[in-house]
C-alpha cells in the first residue's frame, strides 16, 4: 500500500544558494485555485529573475516555468509535491540569477530539489478520507447513538426531528464506515440502517 497523503500544517520556506543563484521555496496549504493564485500574488517577488510554481489539489494540478526553459522549473516542483506524497499544496520557487548558467538538468535539479527540501522539512497533517452517511432513528436510540458516534470520530452535520424519530446526516473517516453500519443496526435492533450519501 502506498504512503498516505498529507498536506502542510502551515506555510513553510527553504532557501539555498546554487552556483551563485539564490532559490527560495515557499509552500502553502491550498484548497482552491483562487486561494493558490492569491498566494502566488502575495509571495512572488517582481524584482526576482523568475517566480516558478506548481500546485496539486486532488486530480487537479498546474505548474508554470515563468520564463525558464520549458520543463525545467514548474514540472520539477510538481514532481517534488508528488514525490513527498502531498496534496492540497502549492509551492512557489523564486530565483535570483547569480550569473552562472545551470543548464536544463541543473535548473530542474535546483527547482525540484529546493521545493522537495522545503516540503521534507515542513510540518505535515495527514489527509483522512471522509464519508457521509444518512440515517433515521427513533428518539429512544438517539442519545446512546450520539454518544457512540464520538468513538467513531463522527460529526453530525444535520438533524431533522419528525413525529416518530430523527433523521441525521453525518460525516466520519471512511475507514470507520463499517463500524457505523454495525452500530446503527445493533442499537436499533435492525430497524434502522445507515446509508452512504457520497
Amino acid at each position: 500500500m502506498s504512503e498516505p497523503l498529507s498536506t502542510l500544517a502551515a506555510r513553510c520556506r527553504h532557501q539555498q544558494d546554487i552556483r551563485k543563484s539564490r532559490f527560495l521555496a515557499i509552500a502553502e496549504p491550498v484548497t482552491s485555485t483562487t486561494q493558490a493564485l492569491a498566494f502566488l500574488r502575495e509571495v512572488a517577488d517582481p524584482a526576482a529573475t523568475h517566480n516558478c510554481w506548481a500546485w496539486r489539489m486532488g486530480q487537479d494540478y498546474r505548474f508554470n516555468d515563468d520564463g525558464e526553459p520549458g520543463g525545467t522549473a514548474g514540472r520539477p516542483i510538481l514532481q517534488a509535491i508528488e514525490g513527498q506524497q502531498m496534496d492540497g499544496v502549492m509551492v512557489v520557487v523564486t530565483r535570483w540569477y547569480g550569473g552562472i548558467k545551470l543548464g536544463a538538468g541543473g535548473l530542474a535539479r535546483a527547482y525540484g530539489g529546493t521545493a522537495a527540501e522545503c516540503l521534507r522539512l515542513a510540518d505535515r497533517v495527514p489527509i483522512v478520507a471522509m464519508a457521509r452517511f444518512g440515517l433515521r432513528v427513533e428518539f429512544a436510540a438517539l442519545a446512546l447513538l450520539k454518544a457512540r458516534l464520538r468513538d467513531l470520530q463522527a460529526e453530525v452535520e444535520s438533524e431533522q426531528f419528525g413525529a416518530d424519530g430523527v433523521t441525521l446526516q453525518l460525516q466520519l473517516p471512511a475507514s470507520r464506515a463499517e463500524e457505523l453500519t454495525l452500530l446503527v443496526r445493533d442499537l436499533t435492533r435492525g430497524r434502522s440502517e445507515a446509508h452512504r450519501l457520497d
